[in-house]
């Protein structure tokens, strides 16, 4: 029970958001995510690599809890579109293909094959066998038309 003499005053944590917010109206959302970017590359320089790679893990895992599964999902995905958008469509192509070699040499060729196995099935049931078929058949129409072109090449 809060007596007369706590009243009017604030915990440290409220303080410091009360000063936050007050810091970024006044130097706005640039000059905010500026000063952010500077404090998070002092902060990398301070614990190295790895140090900030397990900080990282611990803020993401943090986040999840906070946003649950659907809303971790969400934050993905709109993560994803922006940095789509970001690279462009032959940027983005190129950051799969990167992500999907380092993927491979992790897996291992067995672990790779399984991989693709299980994303195959879990696409076959979100499309049901009409639209997986549907799939199946564009993509051995390009397959052709790859392999005619590199015929006559």
């Amino acid at each position: 029970m809060a007596t007369s003499k706590d009243q009017g005053k604030m915990s440290v944590q409220e303080a410091g958001k009360k000063g936050g917010e007050a810091r970024k109206e006044e130097l706005g959302p640039e000059g905010y995510a500026e000063m952010g970017k500077k404090g998070g590359e002092a902060r990398k320089q301070e614990l190295g690599h790895e140090g900030y790679v397990e900080l990282g893990k611990k803020g993401g895992e943090a986040r999840k809890e906070e946003l649950g599964h659907e809303g971790y999902v969400e934050l993905g995905k709109k993560g994803g579109e922006a940095r789509k958008e970001e690279l462009g469509p032959e940027g983005y192509a190129e950051l799969g293909k990167k992500g999907g070699e380092a993927r491979k040499e992790e897996l291992g060729p067995e672990g790779y094959a399984e991989l693709g196995k299980k994303g195959g099935e879990a696409r076959k049931e979100e499309l049901g066998p009409e639209g997986y078929a549907e799939l199946g058949k564009k993509g051995g129409q390009r397959g052709s038309r790859d392999n005619e072109g590199q015929a006559s090449a």
